[in-house]
Protein backbone atom coordinates (compact mmCIF):
# COMPACT_ATOMS: atom_id res chain seq x y z
CA UNK A 1 0.00 0.00 0.00
CA UNK A 2 1.44 3.41 -1.05
CA UNK A 3 1.49 6.26 1.23
CA UNK A 4 -1.53 8.31 -1.16
CA UNK A 5 -3.33 4.96 -0.38
CA UNK A 6 -3.71 6.08 3.08
CA UNK A 7 -3.33 9.96 3.11
CA UNK A 8 -5.27 11.53 0.39
CA UNK A 9 -3.80 15.23 1.82
CA UNK A 10 -0.36 13.81 0.79
CA UNK A 11 -1.34 13.12 -2.30
CA UNK A 12 -2.88 16.07 -2.96
CA UNK A 13 0.32 18.12 -2.47
CA UNK A 14 2.04 15.44 -4.59
CA UNK A 15 -0.62 16.15 -7.17
CA UNK A 16 -1.93 12.28 -7.48
CA UNK A 17 -5.41 10.53 -7.43
CA UNK A 18 -5.85 9.29 -4.00
CA UNK A 19 -7.57 5.90 -3.15
CA UNK A 20 -9.62 6.37 -0.29
CA UNK A 21 -9.44 3.10 1.91
CA UNK A 22 -12.99 1.41 2.91
CA UNK A 23 -14.64 3.45 6.07
CA UNK A 24 -13.82 1.00 9.16
CA UNK A 25 -15.81 0.53 12.05
CA UNK A 26 -15.43 3.49 14.38
CA UNK A 27 -13.93 2.17 18.06
CA UNK A 28 -15.80 4.26 21.05
CA UNK A 29 -14.52 1.91 23.75
CA UNK A 30 -11.26 1.49 24.87
CA UNK A 31 -9.56 -1.93 24.88
CA UNK A 32 -8.23 -3.45 27.94
CA UNK A 33 -5.43 -5.99 28.17
CA UNK A 34 -4.18 -7.98 30.88
CA UNK A 35 -0.81 -6.88 32.34
CA UNK A 36 1.49 -9.18 33.77
CA UNK A 37 1.86 -9.40 37.45
CA UNK A 38 4.59 -7.71 38.61
CA UNK A 39 6.90 -9.95 40.90
CA UNK A 40 6.95 -9.31 44.62
CA UNK A 41 9.67 -7.01 46.67
CA UNK A 42 10.19 -5.09 49.30
CA UNK A 43 8.83 -2.00 47.45
CA UNK A 44 7.02 0.67 49.34
CA UNK A 45 4.57 1.50 46.41
CA UNK A 46 4.08 -2.13 45.07
CA UNK A 47 1.81 -0.89 42.28
CA UNK A 48 4.85 1.32 41.03
CA UNK A 49 6.01 -0.57 37.95
CA UNK A 50 6.99 0.10 34.53
CA UNK A 51 3.81 0.01 33.32
CA UNK A 52 1.68 2.69 35.26
CA UNK A 53 -1.81 3.44 35.51
CA UNK A 54 -3.80 4.81 38.37
CA UNK A 55 -8.06 5.39 38.11
CA UNK A 56 -8.42 8.65 39.29
CA UNK A 57 -6.20 11.85 38.29
CA UNK A 58 -6.18 13.26 42.06
CA UNK A 59 -6.88 16.35 43.13
CA UNK A 60 -3.24 17.46 42.19
CA UNK A 61 -2.60 20.70 39.95
CA UNK A 62 -4.87 22.03 37.50
CA UNK A 63 -6.21 19.30 34.55
CA UNK A 64 -7.08 21.94 32.11
CA UNK A 65 -3.97 23.43 32.24
CA UNK A 66 -1.75 21.69 29.01
CA UNK A 67 0.03 18.77 28.96
CA UNK A 68 -1.15 18.98 32.74
CA UNK A 69 0.49 15.65 34.48
CA UNK A 70 -1.66 13.78 37.37
CA UNK A 71 -0.25 14.00 40.78
CA UNK A 72 -0.43 10.09 41.65
CA UNK A 73 2.65 9.25 39.62
CA UNK A 74 4.49 11.78 41.74
CA UNK A 75 3.29 10.98 44.62
CA UNK A 76 4.57 7.16 44.15
CA UNK A 77 7.73 8.46 43.47
CA UNK A 78 8.39 10.56 46.04
CA UNK A 79 7.04 7.52 48.41
CA UNK A 80 9.30 5.41 47.22
CA UNK A 81 12.48 7.74 47.29
CA UNK A 82 11.97 9.13 50.37
CA UNK A 83 13.38 12.77 49.61
CA UNK A 84 14.44 15.70 51.69
CA UNK A 85 13.58 18.33 49.36
CA UNK A 86 12.60 18.03 45.90
CA UNK A 87 12.73 20.73 43.36
CA UNK A 88 10.51 21.53 40.50
CA UNK A 89 11.89 23.87 37.97
CA UNK A 90 8.77 23.51 35.63
CA UNK A 91 5.83 23.85 37.42
CA UNK A 92 2.92 24.40 35.25
CA UNK A 93 -0.26 24.27 37.45
CA UNK A 94 1.64 23.03 40.39
CA UNK A 95 1.03 19.28 40.39
CA UNK A 96 4.59 18.81 42.41
CA UNK A 97 3.87 21.35 44.78
CA UNK A 98 0.46 19.91 45.66
CA UNK A 99 1.43 16.44 46.11
CA UNK A 100 4.44 17.61 48.03
CA UNK A 101 2.27 19.87 50.13
CA UNK A 102 -0.08 16.42 51.06
CA UNK A 103 2.96 14.57 51.62
CA UNK A 104 4.71 16.98 54.18
CA UNK A 105 7.83 17.41 51.74
CA UNK A 106 9.67 20.62 51.46
CA UNK A 107 9.88 21.82 47.68
CA UNK A 108 10.92 24.14 45.51
CA UNK A 109 8.98 25.24 42.78
CA UNK A 110 9.37 27.65 39.60
CA UNK A 111 7.87 27.91 35.76
CA UNK A 112 9.06 29.53 32.38
CA UNK A 113 5.83 31.54 32.86
CA UNK A 114 7.14 33.17 36.25
CA UNK A 115 9.87 34.85 34.78
CA UNK A 116 12.04 31.32 36.21
CA UNK A 117 14.99 29.79 33.40
CA UNK A 118 15.53 26.44 34.31
CA UNK A 119 19.03 26.05 32.66
CA UNK A 120 20.32 28.83 35.06
CA UNK A 121 22.10 27.41 37.47
CA UNK A 122 22.14 30.45 39.44
CA UNK A 123 18.64 31.29 39.58
CA UNK A 124 17.83 28.59 41.91
CA UNK A 125 17.42 30.87 44.66
CA UNK A 126 19.35 28.57 47.00
CA UNK A 127 22.01 26.59 47.98
CA UNK A 128 20.86 23.67 49.15
CA UNK A 129 21.05 20.32 47.49
CA UNK A 130 18.11 18.87 46.16
CA UNK A 131 17.39 14.92 46.80
CA UNK A 132 15.05 14.67 44.16
CA UNK A 133 13.80 16.84 40.94
CA UNK A 134 10.71 16.52 39.03
CA UNK A 135 11.66 17.91 35.44
CA UNK A 136 8.40 17.65 33.43
CA UNK A 137 9.07 19.74 30.12
CA UNK A 138 6.77 20.55 27.87
CA UNK A 139 6.26 17.95 25.05
CA UNK A 140 8.61 17.96 22.48
CA UNK A 141 7.91 18.81 18.64
CA UNK A 142 3.82 18.71 20.14
CA UNK A 143 3.05 21.97 21.31
CA UNK A 144 5.51 25.36 21.93
CA UNK A 145 4.56 25.94 25.73
CA UNK A 146 5.65 29.80 26.02
CA UNK A 147 6.84 32.37 23.72
CA UNK A 148 10.19 32.98 25.16
CA UNK A 149 13.34 32.15 24.00
CA UNK A 150 14.51 30.19 26.88
CA UNK A 151 10.95 27.90 26.34
CA UNK A 152 12.39 23.56 26.20
CA UNK A 153 9.69 22.48 24.20
CA UNK A 154 11.65 22.66 20.92
CA UNK A 155 14.63 20.90 22.36
CA UNK A 156 14.63 17.05 22.57
CA UNK A 157 15.53 16.80 26.71
CA UNK A 158 16.08 13.74 26.83
CA UNK A 159 19.31 14.03 25.28
CA UNK A 160 19.93 17.09 27.20
CA UNK A 161 19.79 14.49 30.48
CA UNK A 162 22.36 12.40 28.42
CA UNK A 163 24.50 15.25 27.48
CA UNK A 164 24.75 17.06 31.55
CA UNK A 165 25.81 13.67 32.25
CA UNK A 166 23.19 11.93 34.17
CA UNK A 167 22.18 8.27 34.12
CA UNK A 168 19.29 5.74 34.01
CA UNK A 169 19.35 4.25 36.92
CA UNK A 170 15.93 2.02 36.39
CA UNK A 171 13.62 0.80 34.12
CA UNK A 172 11.25 3.72 32.26
CA UNK A 173 7.74 4.06 33.57
CA UNK A 174 5.12 4.07 30.75
CA UNK A 175 2.16 5.68 32.12
CA UNK A 176 -1.40 5.54 29.83
CA UNK A 177 -2.75 8.66 28.86
CA UNK A 178 -6.34 8.44 30.13
CA UNK A 179 -8.48 11.12 29.35
CA UNK A 180 -6.34 13.12 26.92
CA UNK A 181 -7.47 15.66 24.94
CA UNK A 182 -6.19 14.09 21.84
CA UNK A 183 -8.54 11.35 22.09
CA UNK A 184 -11.43 13.58 21.44
CA UNK A 185 -10.05 14.88 18.16
CA UNK A 186 -10.77 13.89 14.71
CA UNK A 187 -7.15 14.70 12.72
CA UNK A 188 -6.79 14.99 8.97
CA UNK A 189 -3.30 12.96 8.37
CA UNK A 190 -2.56 9.38 9.00
CA UNK A 191 -0.04 8.63 11.76
CA UNK A 192 0.46 6.38 14.54
CA UNK A 193 -1.27 7.87 17.96
CA UNK A 194 0.81 8.15 21.24
CA UNK A 195 -1.46 6.73 23.80
CA UNK A 196 1.31 6.90 26.89
CA UNK A 197 3.76 8.96 28.81
CA UNK A 198 7.64 8.08 29.59
CA UNK A 199 8.85 8.79 32.87
CA UNK A 200 12.35 8.07 33.39
CA UNK A 201 14.44 8.08 36.22
CA UNK A 202 17.83 9.80 36.69
CA UNK A 203 20.87 9.83 38.94
CA UNK A 204 24.10 11.45 39.08
CA UNK A 205 27.20 9.46 38.43
CA UNK A 206 28.62 10.45 41.59
CA UNK A 207 25.94 9.75 43.68
CA UNK A 208 26.17 6.99 46.43
CA UNK A 209 22.31 6.52 47.25
CA UNK A 210 19.02 5.50 45.84
CA UNK A 211 17.89 8.52 45.16
CA UNK A 212 17.20 10.41 41.66
CA UNK A 213 15.72 12.63 39.54
CA UNK A 214 12.78 12.00 37.34
CA UNK A 215 12.18 13.31 33.84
Amino acid sequence: MKLTDINPFYAARRKRTAVVPAPQHEVSQPCYARLPLAPRNTSPVPHLTSLYHFHRAGDYGDRSYPGNCGGNLIKDLLTYFRPGLVYDPMSGSGTCADVCRELKIPCLSFDIHQGFDACDPQGFGTEEAFDFIWAHPAYWRQKPYADDPRDLSPYHTKRLAFAVGLRQCCTDIIRFSHGASSSRKVYRSSFIPGLHDTCMVFERPSATSQRGDAI
